[in-house]
């Protein structure tokens, strides 16, 4: 059995459009025997990477001073061959998420490599994850608006010497809804996002095809941008 874990960095937990699409991403995991485990980041009550001196790098290898809900987290990180990172965008991050990416620090170790011309780490040999997998949602519409947390997803896999599975982006999430319902054409991409964990297991890979389903557009630019300087 594959093992997973899931953190939801959204401030609304699982009633945002960040959880919508996590929940399909999940189902779609689940179906190929893989345990998942979801955490709420604004939940956890995590506190800020504030030691000053990288301690769990030198003084204690391994462990973070710092005591709370994070010494919770970091035996199922552990344990976990990928780890999903669900974020809506908060320019660039909610808090609490960047509380806990921060908080990552103790799982590698500081063995430096200078690979295709930068520094990079590796997580500790007795970290098992092999994977990041980044799922976001925006309110504009581009989904190049989620430019700047896809590179720290990807930044925290290379430095971690795993890979990065790739990124599930919907932007302009919030069309997905109407009254509070999901649209038809928001169950047509929740369904191309439970394929992405079907084939995430199955292949070992999400096809670019199933990815730009569900960043499809669900409305113009200019209609969009029309609608949010009208609710000014």
């Amino acid at each position: 059995m594959v093992k997973a874990v899931a953190i939801n960095g959204s401030p609304r937990k699982g009633k945002g459009n960040t959880a919508t699409v996590l929940t399909s991403f999940i189902e779609g995991l689940t179906e190929y025997d893989t345990d998942v485990e979801l955490f709420y980041a604004s939940i956890l009550k995590v506190k800020p990477c504030a030691c000053g001196g990288m301690q769990c790098w030198y003084e204690s290898p391994g462990e973070c001073c710092i005591k709370d809900d994070m010494q919770l987290l970091y035996p199922k990180l552990r344990e976990a061959e990928i780890l999903v990172i669900a974020t809506p965008v908060y320019i660039p991050l909610p808090g609490d998420m960047q509380n806990v990416i921060n908080r990552l620090c103790p799982l590698v170790e500081p063995y430096l490599e200078f690979r295709n011309g930068r520094t990079r780490s590796r997580f500790r040999k007795d970290v098992k994850i092999k994977k990041f997998i980044l799922v976001s949602t925006g309110g504009w519409w581009e989904k190049e608006n989620m430019s700047t947390v896809v590179r720290i997803v990807e930044e925290l896999a290379e430095n971690s010497s795993v890979e990065f599975g790739g990124a599930i982006l919907r932007p302009h999430a919030f069309l997905m809804k109407k009254d509070g319902k999901v649209t038809k054409e928001g169950e047509e991409i929740l369904s191309a996002v439970k394929n992405a964990g079907r084939e995430l297991i199955r292949d070992g890979k999400m096809s670019e095809e199933t990815l730009e389903i569900i960043s499809r557009p669900l409305i113009t630019e200019e209609e969009l941008r029309q609608r949010y300087n009208q609710w000014l």
